[in-house]
C-alpha cells in the first residue's frame, strides 16, 4: 500500500474515532509503530471487550448482572481514582479495565433484549 494511502486510511480512522467520543490523547493512546491508534487505550479496550462479550455469548457463556456490574464498577474506579489525582492509570490498565467494561456492556445489553423478547 502506498504511503499517501496509508495516510489517508489513518486519517480517516482518526477522524471516525474522534467522532465515536474519544479523546484519543497520544499519552492515553496505542501506537502501532509511528501510528496511533484511532481511539485511546480505554476505548480500544471496550471494543476489544465487546467482540470478547459476543464470542462468549456466542459459546453461551453467560455473565451474571452482578459480575457485569461490578466490571464497569472497576473501570470506574480506575478514571476516578485518576480523575481525582490520587494515581495516574496506564495504558495497560486501561485497556484491561476497559476490556472488562465493554464484556459487561455486551452482556448488559443482551440480557435486555432476551428479557424484551421473552415478555412477549
Amino acid at each position: 500500500m502506498k504511503r499517501s494511502t496509508k495516510i489517508k486510511t489513518w486519517a480517516f480512522l482518526m477522524r471516525l474515532g474522534n467522532r465515536c467520543g474519544c479523546h484519543q490523547r497520544e499519552d492515553r493512546s496505542f501506537f502501532l509503530g509511528q501510528w496511533q491508534f484511532p481511539v485511546c487505550s480505554r476505548c480500544t479496550g471496550i471494543l476489544t471487550g465487546q467482540v470478547i462479550g459476543i464470542i462468549l455469548y456466542i459459546f453461551s457463556v453467560r455473565i451474571p448482572f452482578y459480575l457485569s456490574f461490578l466490571f464497569l464498577l472497576i473501570m470506574f474506579l480506575d478514571w476516578f481514582i485518576q480523575y481525582k489525582n490520587i494515581k495516574e492509570s496506564t495504558n495497560i490498565r486501561r485497556f484491561i479495565t476497559g476490556n472488562l467494561a465493554g464484556i459487561a456492556q455486551i452482556s448488559i445489553l443482551i440480557n435486555i433484549v432476551l428479557w424484551i423478547i421473552e415478555s412477549f
